[in-house]
């Protein structure tokens, strides 16, 4: 007789609206899963009847470990602990209250739900509903049934191998998995807004290389690694980034010795756009990503980044565009990233910051003070002195 074994099942969501497509996002979900699994041990991660099942393989296997990882990969809307027992009805009845002991003793009433996807079972889904309900009210007498809102929601499924018998399902993250959308270059500073939309762009499916700009001796190397941090972080949930350091020092000190002080800002993130843009390239990535929101500050006013995209000839997304302080708060907080982002190891947009910031730019300005920079020159040299960390 199979001893029951405990196994994840897992939902994936809006993978369901991509028809003939859909067997490759799952399987990019499956890749995605088992990569984040890797440290824990070795598991088995398949697929069916529309559900991922993730079974350990190793005894030692931490399964609350199991769970906040995957609770954190996108493409997963929701996932279950569930125990695998032998089609059996005796077998099922002898497991559900042992199993969900914890869950139904801390509850005051419940409600048994069955699904029959093997319509050879001999019993039928109120039959099998009914008899797991009887014995639970036999094993634990201080519940009562409530089929509206149950405290606890026991769940029997009947497919084609085991019977699973669950809880109520664990949300998981939501999106698309990363990778299904193509790869983006999202330039990464050291405050709260980027790595939120390094986040939210991951949640769509999207590949990450981030690109922060440093500007020793202006910033330190703790700004560095606070980047790094943030990056790890948001890499929690999207995966491995690959980071490339850009030294910017020398391009900021031009632009402060040849340029108005009113248009720093502005020739300096065009000058980024231009720098990232060339390094998206060379990564084959198919869009820029930023942090910014309407209004938010002077380099971010409706010119200002009219002025900055007139640069850039790929498309620049801007998952923050409408969003305020708080909202961006709330995320940052969620994922872990805001004390981190809060800690005071200031990035290059600090240096030389101009004390009457230009709010509505035009192009033309910009154009006509970047000629006093060998702009090409500066984007070559830049690009080549590039530093790779693998997060």
């Amino acid at each position: 007789m199979e001893q029951p074994r405990e196994i994840l099942l897992i939902k994936n969501g809006e993978l369901a609206l991509k028809g003939l497509n859909r067997s490759t996002f799952e399987a990019i979900l499956m890749k995605n899963i088992r990569f984040r699994l890797r440290p824990l041990g070795k598991f088995s991660v398949s697929s069916a009847q529309s559900t991922l099942m993730v079974e350990p393989l190793e005894e030692s296997i931490d399964f609350d470990q199991v769970c906040d990882r995957v609770s954190r990969v996108f493409g997963i809307s929701a996932f279950s602990r569930a125990l695998t027992v032998e089609k059996d009805m005796n077998r099922i009845l002898d497991s559900a209250g042992p199993y969900l002991r914890q869950e139904l003793e801390n509850a005051a009433t419940f409600k048994v739900e069955s699904k029959r996807a093997d319509k050879s079972f001999p019993f039928r889904s109120p039959d099998i509903s009914a008899m797991v309900g009887e014995r639970l009210l036999n094993d634990f007498p201080h519940l009562k049934v409530d089929v509206h809102h149950p405290d606890v929601l026991v769940t029997v499924e009947i497919r084609d191998a085991y019977a699973y018998i669950h809880a109520a399902q664990i949300p998981g993250a939501g999106g698309m998995p990363v990778g299904t959308a193509g790869k983006a270059v999202v330039l990464i500073s050291g405050g709260i807004d980027s790595p939120v939309a390094s986040y939210m762009m991951a949640k769509r499916g999207v590949e990450l290389t981030a690109v922060h700009f440093a500007s020793p001796p202006y910033t330190s190397e703790r700004a560095e690694m606070k980047v790094i941090s943030l990056l790890k972080q948001v890499g929690r949930y999207a995966g491995r980034i690959e980071l490339l350091i850009v030294p910017f020092t020398h391009i900021q000190e031009q632009i402060r010795d040849n340029c108005p002080e009113e248009l720093f800002t502005l020739v300096m993130r065009r000058m980024m756009m231009r720098i990232a843009q060339r390094l998206a390239r060379q990564a084959e990535a198919l869009a820029l990503v930023t942090g910014e929101s309407v209004g938010q500050v002077a380099s971010q006013t409706m010119h200002a980044i009219a002025c900055t995209d007139a640069v850039a000839d790929m498309p620049v997304f801007r998952p923050l565009i409408g969003m305020d302080k708080e909202e961006i708060v709330q995320i940052a907080r969620r994922i872990g990233t805001f004390d981190i982002s809060i800690q005071p190891y200031e990035d290059c947009c600090t240096v030389f910051t101009p004390r009457h910031p230009r709010t509505r730019p035009f192009p033309e300005m910009l154009e006509q003070a970047e000629q006093a920079l060998p702009v090409e020159q500066l984007v070559d040299l830049a690009a080549a002195q590039v530093r790779r960390v693998y997060i």
